[in-house]
């Protein structure tokens, strides 16, 4: 036998839905390792991306210093315009990049110091927001084919540590 529902009894179970929803969304369904493993993924990913810019640079001064490089007179020099221009390119991402490696640290000591992991949302926050300053250093410069794969993968997992936080994630 059916039991006739009423439009308020509807109205509850869609607001228990979408509260329901909101919640897992959230990342309230989370356990704890699964939004460590987020976190490691994210360090992983800021280590291996500066490892990846500190070999660019040592690679390009070793390129400029053998004698074929010196050789070439096809290309045009950069200006001291151009070279500050590229020095100020590079300075920026890497301090942008220094300051989410250490947001990430500090997120990683106070998430391991607490058993309540949502309480570290202003330092995930703060991770997020230093992500955004690295993608904008490096919107501005061209890093080549593999430093843009290896912010993607980054960039893709501040966006899941984000999202288990119910914080805004990165644009593309």
């Amino acid at each position: 036998m059916l039991k006739h529902i009423t439009s308020k009894q509807i109205v509850l179970l869609m607001i228990l839905a979408a509260g329901v929803t909101a919640n897992i969304g959230l990342g309230q369904g989370m356990a704890k390792a699964q939004v460590g493993n987020l976190i490691k993924n994210v360090e992983d990913g800021v280590d291996k991306f500066r490892d990846y810019l500190d070999k660019r640079g040592e690679t390009a001064k070793d390129t400029a210093a053998t004698p074929a490089a010196q050789g070439r007179t096809k290309r045009a020099q950069p200006t001291d315009s151009q070279k500050n221009n590229a020095k100020t390119r590079k300075d920026a991402l890497d301090e942008s990049l220094g300051d989410l490696n250490k947001s990430t640290n500090k997120l990683r000591r106070k998430f391991d110091a607490t058993d309540t992991w949502m309480s570290t949302k202003s330092d995930v926050q703060t991770v997020v927001d230093d992500a955004r300053k690295v993608n904008t250093s490096l919107t501005k410069g061209n890093y080549g084919t593999e430093a843009a794969r290896l912010w993607g993968v980054l960039r893709n997992g501040v966006n899941d540590l984000a999202r288990a936080y119910g914080i805004t994630p990165l644009g593309a």
